[in-house]
């Protein structure tokens, strides 16, 4: 009866062959088959390998951007030679109001970048914003970089060169108008950039006169008038200085006549 059973028994699927005349797998069967090597040991496949690399990594968005803006080769000549170094410059942004520059040294490139971004993170700057620009033109002076940045219209976009353009792009201004006026030195210009959005003020805290009206406060000239101090009277006055000069002319003129000379006659010699 069971041998019978089995042969009524429908097959669970159509029986698919190739062309080369082998079955092929059902999916039920596919998903249940392990392949193994020529050990007999089981071996992983190609989806189960590629879903493994990313097991040890953290996939969560990352807090800040950053961008290599420049790498050069640096060398210190000692005993033996010349040592070769690579000095990285970094900068590190959250694509809002925070950002940072990084300079460090390495033994090679990865190493500098590590280093450089590393200390731009420590020395991050939260500077303040008018919308989508700056708030105020500024001009900055570092050592010989001067650096001049300017607030622009909406859809002006970012109008500066590669420093400056590099480090922008890390913040959330899109409107910027912005010359380099002194030194090309790449670092330079950064810290100057630093230094500009760093002295950034936002427009509640302008001494304007409005907010001086606001405030109460009186400007600058009023006080200075209110304030003025009333100069002693002068011992002379206009009238007294003529009759003064005319006592003082006569000593003047008698002090500068030299004294006369005696003269005697011959009679009164002998």
């Amino acid at each position: 009866m069971a041998e019978e059973n089995k042969a009524q028994a429908p097959q669970k699927g159509p029986r698919v062959i190739n062309k080369s005349g082998t079955l092929r797998m059902d999916d039920s069967v596919a998903a249940t088959k392990q392949t193994r090597d020529m050990a007999g040991r089981p071996m992983r496949g190609r989806d189960r390998r590629r879903n493994g690399r990313n097991n040890g990594r953290d996939m969560a968005p990352k807090e800040f951007e950053e961008v290599t803006i420049n790498i050069d080769r640096v060398s210190r000549t000692v005993k033996g030679g010349r040592r070769m170094r690579f000095k990285a410059l970094v900068a590190v942004g959250n694509k809002k109001n925070k950002i940072g520059i990084g300079v460090a040294k390495g033994g090679d490139v990865t190493a500098a970048v590590q280093k450089a971004t590393a200390k731009a993170k420590k020395s991050m700057i939260t500077f303040n914003m008018d919308g989508e620009t700056i708030c105020h033109e500024v001009e900055t002076k570092v050592t010989g970089a001067d650096v001049l940045m300017k607030p622009a219209a909406p859809g002006t976009g970012i109008i500066a060169g590669g420093v400056v353009r590099s480090i922008i792009g890390l913040t959330g201004i899109k409107n910027l108008i912005s010359k380099s006026l002194g030194s090309t030195n790449k670092v330079n210009i950064a810290y100057a950039v630093i230094e500009g959005l760093k002295q950034q003020t936002p427009r509640s805290e302008w001494n304007t006169t409005a907010m001086n009206k606001e405030l109460g406060i009186k400007p600058v000239k009023a006080a200075k008038k209110a304030e003025k101090i009333v100069k002693p009277a002068k011992a002379e006055t206009k009238a007294e200085k003529p009759a003064a000069k005319k006592a003082a002319a006569p000593k003047k003129a008698a002090a500068k006549k030299p004294a006369a000379k005696k003269t005697t006659s011959k009679k009164e010699a002998k």
